[in-house]
């Protein structure tokens, strides 16, 4: 949390609007996400900390920021969805991480899927790793989170293409592991 505070002070610059949001009251806080004319930092704050607050007026903008091109912004809206708790989220992710359009964007939607072990999240990893297992896929890192995902909620369904992953030398070893994993 320190360091996505951190991240939005130093985006705000002198901005008297950053301690305003991060003092603000809910009301407030939901407010600032349909006001005109806020820059995208003091949006994420806002939907940040309702976030973590598990108030579901931030979901959306949440989601948003779980498909931005930035990896902080990621890693922060998806820390905020898992804390938020919302029925919808798990749809959210896995739609995000199928998405052929934004794979290269797809890398926290596939850790958030683990996370929230939801009945989406199984179907949503095979389907983007299934994608992800030619020669000279440029988003590994992707795949990799896929391996280490099924691997982490041990699903059967996994095992075949566990067993594809293996060929992958970027994957190989976390694809064992899921393997393992999935015999226990």
């Amino acid at each position: 949390m320190n360091d996505v505070l951190e991240r939005l002070r130093a985006e705000a610059g002198p901005s008297p609007e950053y301690e305003v949001l991060l003092t603000a009251a809910p009301d407030g806080l939901a407010a600032s996400l349909t006001s005109a004319g806020l820059p995208l930092w003091a949006r994420e704050l806002a939907a940040y900390r309702l976030g973590l607050a598990g108030d579901r007026r931030a979901f959306e903008a949440l989601v948003l920021l779980l498909n931005h091109r930035e990896p902080a912004r990621c890693a922060a809206a998806a820390e905020a969805l898992a804390a938020l708790d919302d029925p919808r989220t798990a749809r959210a992710a896995a739609a995000l991480a199928t998405n052929n359009l934004r794979t290269a964007y797809a890398l926290q939607p596939v850790r958030l899927l683990t996370a929230l072990r939801a009945p989406e999240s199984v179907p949503a990893l095979l389907a983007t790793l299934g994608r992800l297992l030619s020669p000279h896929e440029p988003y590994w890192r992707v795949a990799l989170a896929c391996v280490e995902g099924l691997g982490a909620l041990a699903d059967p369904r996994a095992r075949e293409l566990l067993v594809r992953a293996q060929s992958h030398p970027r994957l190989a070893v976390a694809a064992t592991a899921a393997l393992r994993d999935l015999g226990r």
